[in-house]
């Protein structure tokens, strides 16, 4: 969609069209939304993808352009509901993760928070003890020991349960990139409009 592109694309439509699809259909996986984009676009199964960077500056860029509105609203809404989760589940060092905090969730957008804590069964015990149903997910990372997600609403949390020695372990993207995570005072002034999105 920019005449100046940082990335190389090996098609010229795929990044923008993944990025789309990620907005307008809540698609929150990347690589499903490239496969998706270039299933639409006639390409063959073996086409080289763009990278995740890629396809997430055009999603910023469609956002900026098409729901800049509604954009901001959902950001503020998934926050504050991330915020109060934060809150419930303090004990166990919640930091705010994903595309709620990178500001780049699309409609449907599920909320991602890291716990780090000795046991993912202390988490579901504290859940059970305070009457929070909860459904065990499939982790979308090795490291994780599990995925607790709740529902607020219609929004799902994903309370992603690591090691504690893993809070002092720099978390990275697929193709490399530290995946950055916020504490709640982090994501408090971001609802105030004093912080940016990571």
């Amino acid at each position: 969609m920019s005449k100046d592109r940082a990335f190389p694309s090996p098609h010229p439509h795929l990044a923008s069209l993944a990025a789309k699809l990620m907005a307008e259909d809540g698609i929150d996986d990347y690589t499903v939304a490239k496969r998706k984009a270039a299933s639409v676009l006639g390409l063959p199964a073996n086409a080289r993808l763009p990278e995740n960077a890629e396809v997430e500056a055009e999603l910023r860029l469609y956002q900026r352009l098409f729901q800049e509105r509604e954009q901001e609203e959902r950001l503020a809404d998934l926050r504050r509901k991330a915020v109060d989760c934060m809150e419930i589940v303090r004990q166990f060092n919640p930091y705010l993760a994903g595309a709620v905090l990178d500001g780049t969730a699309g409609r449907n957008a599920e909320i991602d928070i890291q716990l780090f804590t000795d046991s993912a069964k202390d988490v579901e015990i504290f859940l059970i003890n305070e009457r929070i149903d909860y459904r065990h997910s499939t982790p979308r990372s090795e490291r994780a020991e599990a995925v607790l997600t709740l529902y607020d609403d219609d929004t799902a949390i994903n309370l992603v349960v690591y090691s504690r020695q893993d809070e002092r372990v720099v978390f990275r993207t697929h193709d490399g990139r530290v995946r950055p995570r916020a504490r709640i005072d982090a994501v408090r002034r971001l609802l105030a409009g004093q912080g940016e999105a990571a």
